[in-house]
């Protein structure tokens, strides 16, 4: 079995080792594989579940996820409890176990067979993806799904917001999650791009490459997967700068931050 083990701990953050390791006790022969994204970031976090779950691999996949704000209720809290455990059965039976904070769940809420709260302790501990929820993580990885409560209601999830910065890649492309079939240009048009207060020119393309080094991009790019509603392929708007880094020509800005156009 692969699992996909995002969470906000921290490019080599040390928990990520600890948690492997409780989940290899009881999924000895799985591959574990981490993705750190941005402290907090429920966005990325349901970016991601996104991109990897709605997309070909492995028959046998999981996908555990942890990004716990703890934003549900501003009061203090007791014996660290936090947000819940939830799963959700994508097509090709790819499960998804993780805390249902923000929008962890939102971009994948109308493509999923399953929701389902998950009956599992809310407290008990501050490192509750190490010391609490693996219990409950590889339980439904073996095929037990007694653990399994209620039905989560599309209206508990919000919609994944249209205008956002989803992702900065190593290269320095921003990933949007704007919607390629919401854009309506004509290829090579110019386009303004405002990131906080960093305003730059654009020129839309429907290949990336397909601009002069040194021109700003606006050009579908490589996340996306196939709505289920529509059965039509959406691709994720993307800033590349040829020969450039587009996340430093808008000043570095941040995961979640508004992209106008």
């Amino acid at each position: 079995m692969l699992v996909s083990l995002i969470a906000d701990y921290g490019t080599g953050d040390p928990a990520f080792s600890e948690v492997i390791q409780r989940l290899s006790m009881a999924l000895p022969q799985a591959q574990i594989h981490p993705l750190s994204v941005p402290p907090f970031s429920t966005l990325a976090t349901g970016f991601w579940i996104a991109q990897l779950g709605l997309n070909p691999g492995p028959k046998e996949r999981l996908i555990y996820h942890n990004c716990a704000p703890r934003e549900d209720d501003p009061q203090a809290r007791r014996d660290n409890e936090g947000e819940g455990l939830t799963y959700a059965l994508l097509p090709g039976d790819v499960k998804v176990v993780g805390v249902f904070a923000g929008y962890t769940l939102s971009f994948i809420k109308y493509h999923a067979k399953e929701l389902r709260r998950i009956n599992v302790s809310r407290a008990g501990s501050q490192f509750r993806s190490r010391d609490v929820f693996p219990t409950a993580v590889t339980a439904i990885a073996s095929g037990d799904f007694s653990l399994l409560g209620k039905e989560l209601r599309y209206e508990e999830i919000p919609d994944p917001p249209s205008d956002r910065i989803a992702w900065i890649d190593g290269y320095g492309n921003i990933k949007t999650t704007i919607p390629d079939n919401s854009v309506n240009l004509k290829s090579e048009t110019k386009c303004i791009i405002r990131i906080n207060d960093v305003v730059s020119d654009a020129i839309y393309s429907d290949g990336t490459f397909q601009v002069p080094k040194g021109t700003l991009a606006f050009a579908p790019g490589s996340t996306g997967w196939v709505d289920v509603r529509s059965g039509e392929q959406i691709r994720f708007m993307e800033l590349f700068l040829r020969g450039g880094s587009a996340w430093e020509r808008f000043g570095k800005p941040r995961v979640n931050q508004v992209v106008y156009r």
